[in-house]
């Protein structure tokens, strides 16, 4: 429960202040290669419960 406020919290910050830079997340995710990834949102996600840096 903790967690997922904390996750919440950072989520909102990040969308605040645009820490992202507004890149997609597929470019720089350790799932994007093939058939490993079948979201909806691919390639072109900016935000993913599945993203994994590479």
């Amino acid at each position: 429960m903790i967690r997922s406020a904390l996750q919440s919290l950072v989520l909102f910050f990040r969308r605040l202040f645009a820490l992202d830079g507004g890149r997609y997340l597929c470019d720089r995710c350790k799932w994007d290669y093939g058939d490993a990834c079948s979201r909806p949102e691919r390639p072109n996600a900016k935000t993913c419960p599945d993203f994994k840096r590479r």
